[in-house]
């Protein structure tokens, strides 16, 4: 990843020091992984505008938190996991996975679905390559497993592709020209600032409130941009706020959208763990919304399968094309146990079972934070903490690191510099259980209420 920078500096702290927190942030976050290699001192100096010492002494005190290793003629590479420098984490809660339970059977249930496809007369054909999108009959399974959220919804309008992220990738090479605009909040997926900036997009954040997104600031930033743009959007437990759009603000939004003609992508990983649910962005405007459905979150994210819902009379064999150049297909042997679970109900029976111990986990952390201090939603597998003032959310996040519970600071999730920096994600599902669980959160409460410790007191 010669070409990385840091998604957003904050202000008061020290360059160097900065683009150091900012490297820790993105390995904590997954965007950073073991062995990466990062950009040379000059390269970044020149993409960021800076000056050379600046970049060169940022890489040191990164070498000496132990997050890099030098090698001379390859250049500053992510450290391995097992790095010496770096404290063992007993509870990873940066992870934002579905949970586990027992009831959903996951194990026994998956055994019997791969048991079957060896017995089905067409094993051989999925052992080969599929159509980029899916075949017709995977495509109906998507268009069931849709339906109640998007009714009506025609399996000519779905396509499967391997896991949300591919399919975000491609429709941004779809639908934005290279170098243009798109919009987003704030705080947003750090996945899809990755696919936009393989796409060389700039990323504007538009102002939110409890709500989510301002449709009064999202007309207003459409008219200093000059012209259509895309819209980037997660309506239901938005990554990683936790915040829920309510109907009459859905409409608000597509209301500004029509009058400006915007493209809407509605990332809706989370929709189906809500109970109840509101209406997609893709049911009140289907003309004009791209919806992205995973099943990472509602089932597990090893299936690495996800359905996109284009809007009637899209141009169905460009998104193939482009979703064949990122992805090739998706995953045959996943795609044929999903629609197996699709059609014969087991996939809303695990859907039922995560969604009733994410919804216990989400009592628990109500129960263990401090009052006031966590925004999620009530069957969502994360939490966004508000950290006290005198705790930034790096430091809060090495804390947090070196007590055996991993978070993800807030400022990976900003899409634009000088975020506030009093943030930080917890995933709720990645525990094994719930002792576990409360156990971490513990943890953090304490930290939270107790305030950093003194470095001298370190012993």
């Amino acid at each position: 990843m010669s070409d990385w920078m840091p998604p957003a500096l904050p202000s008061g702290v020290p360059l160097y020091k900065a683009i150091a927190d900012a490297i820790a942030a993105d390995i904590t976050s997954g965007a950073l992984p073991p062995g990466t290699r990062l950009p040379t001192h000059r390269a970044l100096a020149e993409a960021m505008g800076i000056d050379l010492t600046t970049v060169t002494r940022a890489y040191t005190e990164a070498r000496i938190r132990g997050l890099v290793e030098a090698a001379t003629g390859r250049g500053t590479y992510v450290a391995g996991a097992a790095s010496p420098q770096r404290t063992k984490v007993e509870l990873d809660l940066s992870m934002n996975l579905p949970p586990q339970p027992a009831s959903a059977n996951l194990a026994l249930r998956l055994g019997r679905a791969m048991a079957g496809l060896t017995r089905r007369s067409d094993l051989s054909s999925l052992l080969n390559y599929q159509p980029s999108g899916g075949g017709d009959g995977d495509r109906r399974a998507g268009a069931t497993w849709l339906s109640p959220r998007i009714p009506d919804l025609d399996a000519g309008r779905v396509l499967v592709t391997g896991g949300a992220q591919a399919c975000l990738t491609a429709l941004l090479a779809v639908l934005c020209d290279w170098g243009g605009h798109i919009l987003s909040d704030p705080f947003s997926y750090p996945g899809f600032r990755m696919a936009a900036q393989l796409r060389g997009l700039y990323v504007t954040p538009v102002q939110n409130d409890a709500m989510g997104m301002v449709p009064e600031a999202l007309a207003s930033v459409v008219r200093d941009a000059g012209g259509p743009v895309a819209v980037y959007l997660i309506p239901t437990a938005q990554n990683p706020t936790g915040t829920t759009m309510p109907l009459e603000r859905r409409h608000a939004l597509v209301k500004v959208a029509r009058e400006h003609n915007l493209i809407l992508i509605e990332d809706d990983a989370y929709g189906m763990l809500a109970d109840p649910a509101l209406p997609p962005l893709a049911a009140l405007a289907p003309e004009r919304v791209w919806h992205i459905a995973s099943l990472s979150k509602c089932l597990t994210p090893g299936l690495r399968v996800a359905y996109l819902v284009m809007p009637p009379g899209a141009d169905v064999p460009a998104v193939r094309l482009h979703l064949r150049g990122t992805a090739q297909m998706a995953p045959p042997l996943s795609v044929a146990v999903a629609t197996g679970w699709i059609e014969d109900g087991t996939a809303q029976e695990i859907l039922a079972a995560i969604r009733q111990e994410a919804e216990e986990r989400q009592a628990i952390a109500r129960r263990e934070l401090p009052l006031g201090s966590l925004s999620a939603h009530p069957q969502g597998h994360h939490g966004w903490i508000t950290l006290p003032p005198f705790w930034t959310d790096r430091a809060f996040a090495e804390a947090a690191r070196k007590m055996g519970a991993a978070v993800i600071p807030g400022a990976a999730f900003a899409m634009a510099p000088e975020p506030p920096a009093r943030f930080v994600r917890v995933g709720l599902g990645a525990a094994p259980d719930q002792q576990a669980l409360t156990v971490a959160l513990r943890r953090l409460a304490a930290l939270m209420r107790n305030g950093p410790v003194a470095e001298e007191e370190v012993v």
